[in-house]
């Protein structure tokens, strides 16, 4: 049963352990878009972002050996993302100098009324400024959290951290963001 449920990522998960090409990008169609999103939460700039899910894919098709369950795959995967960000962030602090591309500009959002869609695409902007503007720990635990949804266990594993810093972090980056927002005014939760 358990193979039935996953059976796609099991399949994907041999196939690049065979180094299949088509399991790499099988691998890419499944979780490029989830893991773009975290990298670019997390360091601000898509083509960043891009090279940080390239290096993971890339890290992924020749470490696939250590993959300890099979079914862990896309917390593994999210593993080697948050390590490539961090190590991102730490070699190429010149990047926040450059105007960095919005993600929104790149995300298609369906609603069926144009006003909403404005309100809803201003509303995500500001958050998505407010994000950005937090310390890259507090943007760290908030985009793994809300945006992710992880569990306070998931990303203390996921960042090496025990829970209770998660979720001072946390707490200290929902209170920043309110702050940021509040300062901006005209935000409605």
């Amino acid at each position: 049963m358990s193979r039935e449920r996953g059976g796609s990522g099991l399949n994907v998960v041999h196939g690049l352990k065979d180094k299949d090409e088509a399991a790499l990008q099988a691998l890419m169609g499944q979780y490029g878009d989830y893991l773009l999103r975290t990298a670019f939460l997390l360091l601000k700039d898509l083509q960043s972002a891009e090279e940080a899910v390239q290096d993971t894919f890339v890290t992924a098709f020749h470490k696939i050996g250590q993959l300890r369950e099979e079914e862990q795959l896309k917390s593994w995967l999210t593993r080697i993302v948050i390590n490539r960000c961090r190590m991102r962030q730490r070699t190429w602090g010149w990047r926040n100098l450059l105007p960095f591309a919005r993600m929104e500009d790149h995300v298609e959002e369906h609603h069926p009324d144009p006003e909403l869609q404005v309100m809803q695409r201003w509303r995500n902007e500001r958050l998505s400024d407010a994000v950005h503007r937090l310390d890259y720990i507090y943007r760290e635990a908030i985009t793994l959290y809300y945006y992710n949804e992880l569990s306070i266990r998931e990303i203390a594993s996921h960042t090496g951290a025990n829970e209770n810093t998660i979720k001072a972090r946390l707490t200290r980056g929902r209170l920043q963001l309110r702050k940021l927002l509040e300062e901006g005014g005209g935000y409605e939760p």
